[in-house]
């Protein structure tokens, strides 16, 4: 089967075939002559299948006739991420050069001004994030009543990010007699009662298990012991094993804070690397996604941000840092290689405490991962050793409580022989934010303490720098401050009247 059998139009085909494309992937087969017959579709496929081309062909075909008002678009996407949004306007102004349609892209990081000229002109095609786009509403910038043809894209990650909310909004807002057009990698519970709520009959169109993995990606599970340190140092070997065959490599992360530290890491051990999370400024996330993708960078660390659905054809490894704790983040992790037919390699770095993280996962995409070097057994108890902080809420320790209360200098004795048991590399990795902290901390206690030996001996409370009053202890004398005083000389008029007897 080629494109010019599915019954997409000229200017589409020709388009299509300048991008060097000529046989449709399975859901692009399955879903674009139900789109373009004006039915609900609801499409599940495993990342990097062709899902975008998938809404945006069919899209481009009907969209040759009629012509769209002002702050009145004739078509929304609704995308869960700017990059995914930005990356969705590429794919319409590459297959549609041969189209006068006007397109909107509302995401966040961008003025507002810019975004309501563009609507202003007309929307043929409004790309948007549920915030944004909401924002505009309230604005009265725009108008949802002229919109034909609804796609809501990577569902599943619209989940986890908390927007479905906002989608059920903005459903009530488009007219009930909209194409749909519904694409998930995943059909979790929550999911699969959306799909009842605003699909009407639709052509579900799943050219894979749900949840499932490409089969041109080797997966492969890598011990390490729990510490920082030790995950930073069994990253670094796995990359310099692979050297041979690695192109460029993802490497994900679940928090901000670990991508900051883990890219200032490689950094200081020469890897050329960037960094991708939510924080930082749009400009600077589109410039780092395009250095990476024209290979100016060869390591990219992200965090979620860059999981799904984001374009990048020719990645040849995904490192995990650190185990998704959502099973379906997995899935779209890897699915950043092996794209199209081609091979990609993924390593899971898993420590003992990752286990249930990972027997999610297995489960999930229904079959077992390979450990790369030997399974989390032949870990040694100084690596596999994982001692929580305490904080509030967690158990105290049995024992005793001068055992709980112990001296603070040996304690400091034990932190300084840890930290020389530690490999060289390791102790210069200690993040620098990690001593300005502390040495914050030292200048506050400091300057309490400062000020109460000049304020002189109060409460011990208030030595201790908090503001609650402390109780009196019965059979124990209440120091006063300060002498009571009263009136003195000026001594109110009617406190000066002779009382009538």
């Amino acid at each position: 089967m080629t494109f010019s059998d599915l019954g997409l139009s000229p200017k589409v085909l020709s388009a299509v075939s300048d991008a060097g494309y000529t046989k449709p992937t399975p859901i692009q087969a399955g879903a674009i002559p139900h789109a373009l017959l004006g039915k609900d579709v609801l499409g599940i496929a495993q990342t990097g299948t062709g899902k975008t081309a998938s809404f945006v062909l069919p899209m481009l075909t009907r969209l040759e006739k009629g012509r769209a008002r002002a702050r009145m678009p004739r078509t929304l996407i609704l995308e869960p991420t700017r990059e995914l949004a930005a990356q969705v306007e590429e794919n319409f102004i590459k297959y549609g050069k041969n189209h006068k349609l006007n397109i909107a892209l509302l995401i966040g990081g961008v003025s507002f001004d810019e975004q309501d000229k563009k609507l202003e002109r007309g929307a043929d095609v409004l790309i948007a994030t549920p915030g944004r786009l909401l924002d505009h509403r309230e604005r009265g910038k725009l108008l949802l009543n002229g919109v034909e043809i609804l796609v809501i894209d990577e569902a599943d990650r619209m989940l986890d990010m908390g927007f479905i909310p906002d989608i059920e909004r903005i459903c009530e807002m488009i007219p009930f007699t909209r194409q749909t057009l519904f694409f998930s990698a995943t059909m979790p519970p929550e999911i699969t009662k959306l799909t009842e709520k605003f699909l009407h009959a639709p052509v579900r169109v799943e050219v894979s298990k749900a949840a499932s993995t490409a089969t041109s990606i080797t997966q492969r599970l890598v011990k390490s012991g729990n510490k920082p340190w030790e995950k930073r140092e069994t990253l670094r070997n796995l990359i310099k094993a692979e050297d041979a065959d690695l192109k460029n490599a993802i490497i994900f992360c679940n928090r901000k804070v670990e991508v900051s530290e883990l890219f200032r890491s490689l950094l200081k051990h020469d890897f050329d690397a960037g960094a991708l999370h939510g924080d930082m400024d749009q400009r600077a996330r589109m410039q780092m996604l395009a250095n990476f993708r024209d290979g100016k960078l060869r390591y990219l660390v992200a965090s979620d941000v860059a999981a799904r659905g984001l374009d990048i054809p020719d990645v040849s490894h995904v490192f995990n840092y650190d185990v998704p704790i959502h099973a379906e983040d997995y899935v779209h992790r890897i699915g950043r290689t092996g794209r199209a037919g081609r091979a990609g390699k993924s390593f899971t770095i898993a420590t003992r405490s990752d286990t249930k993280y990972v027997d999610a996962i297995e489960r999930l995409i229904g079959a077992k991962i390979e450990w790369h070097d030997g399974d989390l057994s032949t870990v040694t108890e100084s690596e596999g050793e994982d001692v929580p902080r305490r904080g509030r809420g967690a158990p105290r320790r049995a024992g005793r409580k001068d055992e709980d209360r112990k001296d603070r200098g040996e304690r400091k004795k034990d932190r300084h022989a840890k930290r020389d048991e530690m490999p060289e590399t390791a102790r210069e990795e200690q993040p620098v934010a990690e001593v300005a902290d502390i040495a914050e901390r030292r200048a506050r206690k400091d300057a309490i303490r400062s000020e109460n030996e000049r304020k002189g001996s109060g409460n011990r409370h208030e030595q201790r720098g908090d503001a609650r009053p402390q109780r009196d202890r019965p059979g124990r004398h209440r120091e006063e401050d300060d002498a009571t005083v009263g009136f003195g000389d000026d001594v109110p008029a009617f406190m000066r009247i002779v009382a009538k007897v």
